[in-house]
């Protein structure tokens, strides 16, 4: 590994052929630097949704009723079901696998015009009554302030948290509305909190316009009665989404004489499901890309075994002086595979660095852009992939030098040295 003659040899043979090293180390460097282009692309895509679903626990789903489509009980199919602070507590006590539960209720918005008001500016947003349990399913930042706890709900307490694009509408821009008080259809609140999605463009912004009130006292203010629009859950961890949902309906199905068989009574949305379709479609991409990548690297690498043979065809004279001069089979195998490794690592070292430069590069546009909108962030690849990137490299280059070797090898000394 070591031999300076050896070394000597490899850089003296790629100086004689410039156009052929460079061509035939082009192969390699563009098989790997496309593998890396295209997995740190499929990590910045990847991140973009993630990004999406960042705001959303990953073991949460929602349950909202319809009207009956099948008679049961002797009750005629149509009726509208109605869930219930009853219903609420009886998934609590009942259904084991639940680890959150939280009824919501939202403010219809049938009636025209601006139902947040401050002084003279004013807006049309969606007002949630909620539990403190919803924190854990919909995940935001606190700009300031709180969000809403357990003693709000006990006390009934007339406090609402804000979305941040409410808080500027509504506030100066150097007012800070903890404290203050804003009118939620003609009712006084007092701002505890001002929060920011996770989520991005529409959805961040949709997000941001929404009202956060004690799910108990809305009910009260608003004269919902004990009723609640749908319910918000997560499953105990080891328990999948879509098993704590049968169990969820079978109960609510009983609680209002639904039959068992009706379909779309009560109805469920489960993210779990969301999020591992994604989880799928992103392993399927990189397997795709590792594919397509290794598919590219190995057509340079091919290339590489070929050149090697050349160049064993060339040196056949030296080849044969060496044998007849003792020197060893291991020793001559050594010294082609030696040049094949070398000329695909460099090859493909350059190849890594180029990708990963580039990618950097492309995470830093978007960022000093400001792009915050696209569905695309951080294009990059893990430091143990690119380490097995170049452990493939020698691989590669040690495959690509053994059929040239094994040829080497069996040069015959007297025929050698009689060769053209």
């Amino acid at each position: 590994m070591f031999d300076y003659d050896k070394w000597h040899e490899i850089f003296l043979t790629l100086r004689k052929n410039k156009l052929r090293a460079f061509l035939t180390m082009f192969g390699v460097f563009w098989g790997i630097f496309m593998l890396i282009i295209l997995m740190g692309s499929g990590n910045g895509l990847r991140n973009g949704v993630n990004r999406e679903f960042s705001g959303w626990a990953t073991n949460s789903g929602f349950m909202w009723s319809n009207r009956t489509t099948m008679p049961y009980d002797g009750l005629q199919p149509g009726r509208r079901i109605k869930f219930t602070n009853e219903d609420a507590n009886a998934l609590r006590t009942k259904v084991k696998n639940l680890q959150e539960l939280a009824p919501r209720v939202i403010l219809s918005r049938r009636s025209a015009g601006n139902n947040v008001v401050r002084g003279n500016k004013s807006g049309a947003f969606r007002v949630f009554g909620d539990y403190p349990e919803y924190q854990k399913i919909q995940i935001v930042d606190m700009v300031k302030g709180r969000h809403l706890n357990e003693l709000d709900i006990k006390e009934k307490r007339k406090v609402v948290v804000i979305g941040n694009h409410i808080a500027k509408i509504l506030f100066d821009k150097n007012e800070n509305p903890i404290g203050k008080y804003i009118k939620v259809n003609n009712i006084y609140f007092q701002v505890i909190g001002v929060f920011k999605s996770k989520r991005r463009a529409e959805q961040a912004d949709r997000d941001e316009q929404t009202v956060y009130l004690p799910f108990t006292t809305f009910q009260k203010a608003f004269n919902y009665g004990n009723r609640v629009n749908w319910f918000a859950f997560t499953a105990r961890p080891g328990v999948k989404v879509s098993q704590l949902e049968k169990d969820m309906v079978a109960l609510i199905k009983r609680r209002h004489h639904i039959n068992p068989e009706d379909k779309t009574a009560i109805e469920t949305e489960n993210l779990e499901e969301e999020f591992e379709k994604v989880r799928r479609l992103f392993n399927g991409i990189n397997i795709f890309v590792w594919i397509v990548g290794i598919g590219t690297l190995l057509a340079g690498v091919i290339g590489v075994s070929n050149i090697m043979l050349i160049i064993v065809k060339e040196r056949t004279k030296e080849i044969g002086i060496r044998k007849s001069l003792g020197a060893t089979p291991w020793s001559i195998i050594a010294m082609i595979v030696q040049e094949s490794t070398f000329v695909t690592l460099i090859a493909g070292y350059v190849g890594v660095f180029m990708g990963i430069l580039i990618l950097a590069a492309v995470s830093y546009a978007i960022e000093m852009m400001g792009a915050s909108d696209m569905m695309f962030m951080n294009p990059g690849i893990r430091w143990q992939t690119a380490l097995v990137s170049l452990i493939i490299l020698v691989i590669s280059g040690i495959l690509a030098g053994l059929i040239p070797a094994g040829k080497a090898v069996k040069v015959n000394p007297i025929e050698a040295l009689h060769a053209e």
